[in-house]
């Protein structure tokens, strides 16, 4: 049994509609005087009663649960039951102008001409029923009823609604609105708070109950919201609750629209030990990029599908605006080359042109393929000390760098890496859309020739100026290693020296970041 009636009923109701009533709703649909019942329309077929009670639960507990068939028989209807008129007020002004999605479709909310729901004599009502008490328990604490998933099939989570997750290899936009969309799938999100932390894109998310939290996490950890890029690190905080005070790009309460913009330097509670700093997120709030991880009908309960609509691997994100210029200040005029910034920030996406100030040598423009990649770049590189200074980036008001006109004095301040075959992000399957990570001082080197010994790398890094600390081949692949350096600059200077270092016979090193120590 499904536990959704498609028979002919008689619901019990301590007070019946009149012969009127009836006339009204299927005659004109005018406003219905506030009830604590409310009637939801068009739940799609495999919706469960957990789901449709977690739409109630954000504004007040919900005391009674009633599914039935819809008139289509691929559409559900439910009578849910509040505690109180106002949590019922609280739900029908929330969601009229934000309409709820169930399974990734819209649900329709309307206040119920019946002031209070029984069913008590209700056949096929047992897994609503169960749902309510279970999902009421979870939200209350109670963790001792298990009916909820027991009549879904599966068992209670022991852990609360809150979510931290990490986000790894950060390639294309990851927003707090790109990450409602994809937890929304799994049930009512209260609030978002986003943050950067130990050179991560982090978040915190809390569901209207636990259930909810528990599928979330059992569908979506490991799976990537674009692919090859962007994956889910999902775990359960210890946080029992988020305390957000504004709705910005950064924080969000999806139950308070009355929350200020604010500046959202500080959104959450003190007891969250990470302070808020201007550059808490990793891209700015973009509007209209590819949508991110789609879901099958009824993905909660069931085996996850993740696909997209970008392309695999394709760098650009149709519909994202912005600049590919950067600009670059703080520079030592002494030691930075046109090559070394091509090296470097092509470690986060393809440079297609670099510009050294003619008269300010301490600043350059860096032209990146697309926005996207700049913004990688600035949230890697930015702060980042290069030959003894904190080196500075962000947006440039430019739009492309301009060639120098022939005959021009530029003293070859100005390249064009257009067709550098150095790019690490040309072909759209390559690993290096998976290994993208922030400047340390650990070091990975790939394509080592087998004539070449751990004393020969040693030497060729300690002669770049370079303190080796520790050094190691992979077992499977003696083609790659791993080499800890004295510092992160050391590294960062390390790789603007020897990656494509040429060992002779066309065997160039490749040379990147790596997370791992040795």
């Amino acid at each position: 049994s499904s536990g959704v009636s498609n028979r002919p009923f008689t619901m019990s109701y301590s007070t019946p509609a009149t012969d009127n009533e009836k006339k009204k709703r299927k005659g004109n649909r005018s406003p219905r005087s506030p009830s604590r019942v409310l009637h939801i329309r068009q739940i799609p077929s495999g919706v469960t009663g957990a789901e449709v009670v977690s739409l109630g639960l954000p504004f007040g507990k919900v005391t009674n649960l009633l599914m039935l068939r819809g008139k289509a028989m691929y559409w559900l209807q439910a009578f849910l039951e509040m505690a109180s008129v106002d949590a019922a007020v609280s739900m029908v002004n929330y969601y009229t102008p934000t309409t709820p999605h169930l399974h990734n479709q819209p649900v329709y909310i309307q206040y119920s001409n019946y002031k209070e729901l029984r069913t008590d004599n209700q056949h096929n009502q047992a897994r609503p029923q169960a749902a309510l008490q279970g999902v009421n328990a979870v939200q209350h604490g109670n963790l001792g009823i298990t009916s909820t998933l027991a009549a879904e099939g599966g068992v209670l989570p022991s852990h609360g609604s809150v979510l931290r997750i990490v986000v790894e290899n950060v390639f294309y936009p990851v927003t707090l609105d790109v990450l409602h969309q994809i937890f929304s799938k799994f049930g009512f999100v209260l609030k978002i708070v986003i943050f950067h932390k130990n050179n991560q894109f982090q978040a915190l998310l809390q569901y209207s109950d636990a259930t909810n939290a528990y599928y979330a996490k059992m569908s979506l950890d490991g799976h990537s919201i674009y692919t090859g890029c962007c994956t889910l690190r999902i775990h359960f905080s210890k946080l029992t609750n988020l305390t957000v005070k504004y709705n910005n790009d950064k924080s969000r309460d999806f139950t308070r629209a009355d929350l200020p913009f604010g500046d959202g330097q500080r959104t959450m509670e003190t007891s969250l030990s990470t302070p808020f700093a201007t550059q808490n997120t990793i891209f700015p709030s973009y509007t209209g990029f590819a949508p991110a991880l789609g879901f099958p009908q009824g993905a909660a309960h069931g085996p996850l599908t993740v696909t997209t609509s970008a392309a695999p691997g394709h760098m650009t994100t149709p519909g994202i605006p912005g600049n590919s210029v950067l600009l670059v200040s703080n520079l030592n005029p002494e030691a930075i080359t046109p090559y070394g910034l091509f090296i470097l920030f092509g470690v986060y996406g393809d440079v297609h042109r670099v510009k050294i100030m003619f008269k300010k040598r301490g600043i350059a423009l860096v032209q990146m393929a697309d926005a996207t990649q700049a913004q990688l770049a600035i949230n890697y590189l930015n702060g980042q000390r290069l030959y003894g200074r904190v080196m500075h980036a962000t947006l440039s008001k430019y739009q492309t760098i301009q060639l120098p006109r022939e005959g021009q004095e530029d003293k070859g301040l100005t390249k064009d890496y257009s067709n550098s075959p150095l790019h690490r992000f040309k072909n759209p399957c390559s690993k290096n859309f998976q290994n993208i990570f922030p400047p340390s001082a650990t070091l990975h080197l790939s394509n080592i020739p087998p004539s070449v010994t751990v004393d020969d790398l040693k030497n060729l890094f300690t002669s770049k100026g370079s303190t080796v600390k520790g050094f190691k081949f992979f077992q499977k692949d003696c083609k790659m290693a791993l080499i800890q350096l004295g510092s992160v600059e050391e590294a960062v200077h390390a790789l603007i020296e020897l990656h494509n270092h040429d060992f002779g016979e066309n065997q160039h090193l490749r040379v990147s970041f790596s997370k791992s120590a040795v």
